[in-house]
C-alpha cells in the first residue's frame, strides 16, 4: 500500500484506457447552425448524435477535452445488464409493472451495444463471457439469492452459479459462488473512440476543447462557448456527472468519484496461477462492489471498493489515494498469488447517482427542448449507449416504451452542506459495513 501513496507517477489524469487522439477536433471559432447541438462526448453523447445522423438531421457535438475523457474513458468496461441493479428499490418505487420494463431497459442495453459493435466494426475486446456477481463469505448468501429471485420475478435473466462451478470454470476460489448474467468485458477507451470515428465519418461536426460557457433557453437553443456559439431547436445535455456544473440537475443527481487501479501485465506464470481461464467480468455485492476483471492486455482491473463526494456536486481531477490503497488491500484479499505485482497505473473518474439509483432521462425548458440523460450509477456501457437510441427517437418525434419506462419522479437532492453530510454519512456506514465483511472472509 505504501507504494501507491509513495508514487505519484502512477496516477493518470486521462484514466486507463485512453489518450487524446492524433486527429483531436479543432475548438469551435464560429457561429454556427444545426438541428441538434449535443453536449458531452461520452456514450450516450456520441451514440445520440450518431443515431440523429441516421434519421438525417444535422449534428454537432460540444465536447469540453475530447471524446472519452470522462466517465465514458475511465470506467471498468463491463457490459452488464440489470444482474447489478437495486431490484427491491425499483420494485419498491415504481411497482412491479413499471419495474419489469426498467429491468428490461438494462439487458437491451447489452444487446444494443453488441449489436452496434458490428454494425459499427468496432473492435474494443469485447469478450461476451458473461458476468458473475460473486459473494467472497457465505454471509452474503441470503442477500444474493433474494436479490436474484425478485430480478427473475421482473424479467432479469439470471442463474445461480453454485461452489462447483465456479471452480470448474476456474474462477479464482476467493469468490465462492454467485449468480452469471449475458454481456461481458470490453476495452471502454476503444469503444468510445470507435463511435468517434464512426461519428466523424458520418457528418457529426463534433467540436473538442469546447466547453459551453452557458444556453439560452427558447424556440432555439443558443449555446455559447469561448470563441464561438452553436444555435439549434433541440439541445441534448448528456454530461452526467458533469450536468450539475452547468447549472441543471442538482437537485436530482449527486456526483460520485469512482477509482481504480490497473496492475502491470502478468506474466505466464501469474496468469496459470489464477486459473481464471474464461476471464468472466466478476463483481461483489458489498455495499459498495468490488469488480475484478483481466483486461485484453493480461492485466488485473480493480475498481470502485471506495466512493468519494466533493461538496458542492464538484468533480476535480485529482487521486484518491485512500480508495487506491483500499482497491490495493482488495487485491491482496482476492488474489494472494499476486501480491507481488506491481500497480501500473490508478485513476478516478465520476459518475452520477440519484438518491433512487434510477436513470434520470426528461426534457426541460420553457419549450421542452432541452434533453437531458444522466444518473449511470455505474451502469454507463448499456444503458447510456441505449438511451442515444431513445433518444433519437424522441427527438424524431417517436417515444419508445423504454424511454416511456424511465420517465418517474427522481428524488430531490439536499441543498448544501446538508448534501455533503448525508453523503459523507452515508458512505462512511457502507464502508464500515464493508469493511466488517472483509474482516470476516480474512478469518474464514
Amino acid at each position: 500500500m505504501s507504494e501507491l501513496s509513495s508514487n505519484v507517477d502512477k496516477f493518470r489524469l486521462l484514466g486507463g484506457w485512453v489518450e487524446q487522439p492524433d486527429d483531436l477536433q479543432p475548438e469551435l471559432e464560429d457561429d454556427i447552425d444545426a438541428d441538434v447541438i449535443i453536449v458531452g462526448a461520452g456514450f450516450a453523447g456520441l451514440s445520440t448524435a450518431l443515431e440523429l445522423t441516421a434519421l438525417g438531421a444535422s449534428v454537432v457535438v460540444l465536447e469540453q477535452a475530447f471524446a472519452g475523457f470522462g466517465a465514458s474513458g475511465r470506467n471498468a468496461g463491463y457490459l452488464a445488464g440489470s444482474m447489478g441493479v437495486e431490484f427491491e428499490l425499483f420494485h419498491k418505487r415504481l411497482g412491479a409493472d413499471q419495474a419489469s420494463k426498467v429491468v428490461s431497459f438494462y439487458d437491451e442495453g447489452v444487446a444494443y451495444v453488441e449489436r452496434r459493435l458490428g454494425e459499427l466494426a468496432i473492435d474494443c475486446d469485447y469478450l461476451p463471457s458473461g458476468v458473475i456477481r460473486a459473494v467472497i463469505h457465505p454471509s452474503q448468501e441470503k442477500r444474493l439469492r433474494h436479490s436474484m429471485a425478485l430480478g427473475q420475478q421482473l424479467g432479469s435473466v439470471t442463474r445461480f452459479v453454485d461452489r462447483d462451478e465456479m471452480r470448474a470454470r476456474g474462477i479464482p476460489p476467493a469468490f465462492l459462488f454467485g449468480c452469471i448474467q449475458h454481456g461481458g468485458t470490453l476495452d471502454p477507451g476503444k469503444y468510445v473512440m470507435g463511435l468517434r470515428r464512426a461519428a466523424l465519418r458520418a457528418g457529426v461536426r463534433l467540436f473538442e476543447q469546447t466547453k459551453l460557457l452557458s444556453y439560452s433557453d427558447g424556440p432555439t437553443v443558443t449555446c455559447r462557448t469561448r470563441k464561438g456559439s452553436a444555435s439549434a431547436p433541440v439541445m441534448v445535455l448528456a454530461t452526467n456527472a458533469y450536468t450539475p456544473q452547468l447549472g441543471l440537475l442538482r437537485d436530482k443527481v449527486t456526483p460520485l468519484r469512482v477509482s481504480a487501479i490497473e496492475t502491470q501485465p502478468l506474466s505466464a506464470a501469474q496468469l496459470q496461477s489464477l486459473g481464471w481461464q474464461g476471464r468472466e467480468g466478476i463483481v461483489t455485492p458489498h455495499w459498495t462492489m468490488e469488480s475484478h476483471r483481466l483486461t485484453a492486455r493480461n492485466t488485473l482491473l480493480i475498481t470502485t471498493k471506495q466512493l468519494g463526494y466533493a461538496y458542492g456536486s464538484q468533480t476535480p481531477n485529482e487521486p484518491d489515494r485512500t480508495a487506491y490503497a483500499a482497491l490495493r488491500q482488495a487485491l491482496d484479499d482476492r488474489f494472494p498469488s499476486l501480491r507481488d505485482v506491481a500497480i501500473d497505473k490508478c485513476w478516478s473518474g465520476y459518475i452520477s447517482l440519484a438518491y433512487d439509483a434510477l436513470p434520470v432521462v426528461g426534457e426541460t425548458g420553457p419549450h421542452s427542448n432541452i434533453y437531458y440523460t444522466a444518473g449511470c450509477s455505474g451502469h454507463g456501457v448499456g444503458t447510456q449507449s441505449l438511451i442515444g437510441f431513445l433518444l433519437a427517437e424522441r427527438i424524431g418525434g417517436i417515444e419508445q416504451p423504454l424511454l416511456t419506462a424511465l420517465r418517474h419522479k427522481t428524488p430531490s437532492t439536499l441543498p448544501e452542506p446538508l448534501q455533503w453530510c448525508a453523503v459523507k454519512a452515508a458512505l462512511a456506514g457502507v464502508n464500515l459495513l464493508d469493511n466488517a465483511l472483509n474482516r470476516r472472509a480474512r478469518a474464514s
